[in-house]
């Protein structure tokens, strides 16, 4: 038979694993950081770019999009040009895709910093870097499926299935949670609001996992484990069921992350249902991948790359049985809001995502400079290390979660809340510091993996270009007899494009329509109004700040939290957010109903060094807030745009907007300085300058935090159906 010889580009591959092993350090490094300033204030350093709120997106956009993102594109250049038998089908493309993808990365770090961010947890980057990853992402694409249409292999392998499903879902996800309306060069408003916004968000949130983290990866594991075991995948059928079951059921599942939330309960219901199912595909993967090796278990314990390949499989199980768990409400009660949900993350993250993108790096590197790895004795040591580091990291949270649920939820002998919020807060630091020394060993564990892999590519040298020989396709023979039914999809790569496009956009179609289209999902409420122009600039103070990775705007139907917060949110009181402010975690106390509960003077100090109003506060100071002006010349902008977006400001209100701005500036600014406290505060040597007081920062995110909830209490009281769990 004909044989054509070409040659794979070892080049490209290499350049995305060095970048993986980059940002992972990077990203991990961040991580610690941001563990650390959970509970050492100190550790904010009193700078607006390194506080817990830019620094923590800066660690979970490095760790998902660099760290992860790269570990993706170098799996994929690599098995996709062997199991294709072609070279991928443009270098040019792969080096725009590899140097477009690094400069987002460093854009992204950049502007977080610099606090432009949408507020959109795992979506914060700004409307320019959106449109950049989209572009990127298409160069990829078309790289893909351009090695794919010039292929030598006639049937396309289970990995490039959910590599397609990946690029497709991906690019569906981004570009529609991803519409918004810019009103200046690096700042934008989401499009949809409130409950919309937030269903939007937590499809595009729970996929971004699922597609970005899971699938992708789920291709990696079909190739890299069987090659690195030396054996076929234990069932072609299994896999087939894996991934259809598992693309058409995830995309449902999102509505999990708002159970007892203003979003209507039919769509909490679906997204329930959704997640339990998903256990069947998800543990079918697992199995699947863990039954390749058996027969191999004296392999396993030899081989450092099979080590950390079975327990990133084993922590792909249990983060997907976790997941389905936390989606019960019953569970979800108790999780929801606190520690317990990072520890699973991380579960995921650290172990499934980490420890498999380790094991294909350790595999690789060595195939592609022709060597042999420097050290086992290393790779074993890095394998132990970051395990423990893994348990050391995530049993404590585990702990912390239940700690802060039961704690919450508790009342005294005469029905009143047994615990301050503090008290929830300082009774976990001990768990928070465990878990910044489990971050740290598998720190260590990185460190010990950069050493070795420069010593194995100092050992080699980079076949840069791969010489492999293979028939065209045209000239491959068929096998005759019975085939299987699925084998004719597999010979199409665009109609597999296709019918995976159509299975994960059923899901996202069938919630968001009704909900964006029936009226009594999301019923008006009369009293709420517009933000003020002040109130409208100190909302985006507090988006930029990240106030909401540690405080949530959501009262849920129980007991506990309308004894402690308030009046439990409805569905209409979001219907000018843009974007929502739901929050997913409860570091400090939800702010719904934060409007009027205490006067102008204590957020004013307690923003300049929250010890002065609890002296046992973790809450970084925001001293720049009390020296930064407010920017007056963006106001008319944001109004427009907020016109735009439907919010009733009176036409022509623009080019009146600052008129009112500056009024209640003044009000608020005029009422501080009258305050005794704040006087005392200014006379002291490192003081507050009260000069133009009305013009600073720190006025406006008041005047948006006095008003948070204020109209639902201009609401007539109605019985509201509140939910007491048990705390057994």
């Amino acid at each position: 038979m004909q044989v054509e010889k070409f040659y794979y580009d070892n080049k490209i591959v290499k350049m995305f694993a060095y970048a993986t092993i980059l940002w992972g350090v990077v990203g991990m490094l961040a991580g610690l950081l941001a563990a650390i300033q959970i509970y050492l204030p100190g550790a904010n350093f009193n700078m607006p770019v390194t506080t817990f709120g830019r620094v923590r997106p800066v660690h979970t956009n490095a760790v998902i999009f660099a760290f992860v993102g790269n570990g993706i594109f170098m799996g994929v250049y690599y098995s996709l040009q062997r199991l294709c038998k072609a070279r991928m089908y443009s270098d040019m493309l792969s080096k725009i895709h590899f140097w477009g993808w690094q400069l987002i990365i460093v854009a992204a770090a950049i502007t977080l910093l610099a606090g432009y961010t949408t507020g959109k947890e795992y979506a914060e980057l700004e409307w320019p870097i959106d449109i950049a990853i989209t572009l990127i992402w298409v160069v990829f694409g078309i790289n893909m499926f351009g090695t794919i249409l010039k292929r030598r292999e006639r049937h396309l392998y289970v990995a490039i299935w959910f590599y397609i499903a990946t690029w497709i879902t991906v690019a569906m996800l981004h570009i529609v949670n991803s519409i918004e309306l810019p009103f200046s060069f690096m700042k934008s408003y989401s499009w949809y609001a409130g409950v919309q916004d937030a269903l939007v968000q937590w499809w595009y949130g729970h996929n971004a996992v699922a597609f970005f983290l899971t699938t992708p990866y789920l291709g990696l594991m079909y190739y890299f484990l069987p090659k690195a075991a030396n054996r076929p995948i234990y069932s072609y059928r299994l896999s087939i069921i894996h991934f259809w079951a598992l693309i058409f059921i995830y995309i449902w599942a999102g509505p999990h992350h708002l159970l007892y939330t203003a979003l209507p309960d039919w769509a909490q219901s679906l997204g329930v249902v959704f997640s339990v199912m998903l256990i069947a595909p998800s543990w079918g993967g697992m199995l699947n991948g863990l039954f390749t090796l058996r027969g191999a278990w004296d392999k396993v314990r030899e081989d450092p790359v099979l080590k950390f390949m079975v327990v990133a499989v084993t922590c792909y199980g249990m983060a997907t049985f976790e997941g389905p768990l936390l989606s019960l409400k019953s569970v979800n009660a108790i999780s929801h809001f606190t520690d317990w949900t990072i520890a699973h993350v991380h579960i995921g993250a650290l172990g499934w995502n980490g420890f498999l993108t380790f094991s294909v790096l350790y595999w690789l590197i060595p195939k592609i400079f022709k060597t042999q790895l420097y050290s086992k004795k290393l790779a074993n040591t890095h394998f132990w290390i970051g395990t423990i580091g893994i348990v050391v990291y995530a049993i404590p949270l585990y702990w912390a979660g239940f700690e802060q649920s039961t704690m919450w939820k508790a009342f005294n002998e005469e029905g009143g809340l047994k615990f301050s919020f503090i008290e929830t807060v300082t009774s976990i630091i001990p768990m928070y510091v465990a878990r910044s020394l489990g971050g740290l060993l598998y720190l260590v564990g990185v460190f010990v993996m950069v050493y070795n892999i420069v010593k194995t590519v100092k050992s080699g040298k980079l076949v840069a270009n791969e010489e492999a020989e293979a028939a065209p396709l045209s000239k491959v023979v068929e096998t005759h007899g019975k085939e299987h039914w699925h084998r004719w999809i597999e010979r199409k790569p665009v109609q597999m494009l296709i019918f995976s496009l159509i299975a994960v956009a059923i899901g996202g179609i069938l919630e968001m329509v009704p909900t964006f289209l029936v009226k009594s999902n999301i019923p008006t409420i009369s009293s709420v109004k517009p933000y003020t122009p002040l109130e409208l600039q100190g909302r985006d103070i507090y988006v930029r700040e990240g106030c909401y990775t540690c405080h949530s705007q959501m009262v849920r139907p129980f007991r506990d939290e309308v004894a402690r917060y308030g009046e439990y949110s409805k569905a209409g009181e979001f219907v000018y957010d843009h974007p929502f402010q739901w929050g997913s975690k409860r570091t400090g106390p939800d702010l719904a109903r934060e409007g009027g509960k205490n006067p102008d003077s204590w957020h004013f100090m307690h923003m300049w060094d929250p010890r002065r109003t609890s002296d046992k506060s973790i809450m970084p100071q925001y001293t720049w807030l009390f020296r930064d002006n407010i920017d007056t010349a963006i106001t008319p902008a944001k109004i427009r745009a907020m016109q735009t977006l439907g919010v009733p400001y009176e036409k022509g209100y623009d080019q009146l907007a600052n008129s009112d701005l500056k009024a209640q500036a003044k009000s608020i600014a005029d009422g501080l300085k009258q305050d005794t406290q704040v006087k005392q505060l200014s006379s002291t040597e490192d003081g507050i300058d009260l000069k133009n007081l009305e013009q600073k920062e720190i006025i406006a995110l008041i005047a948006y935090l006095q008003r948070i909830g204020k109209d639902i209490k201009a609401e007539p009281k109605k019985e509201a159906p509140i939910v007491e769990v048990s705390n057994k």
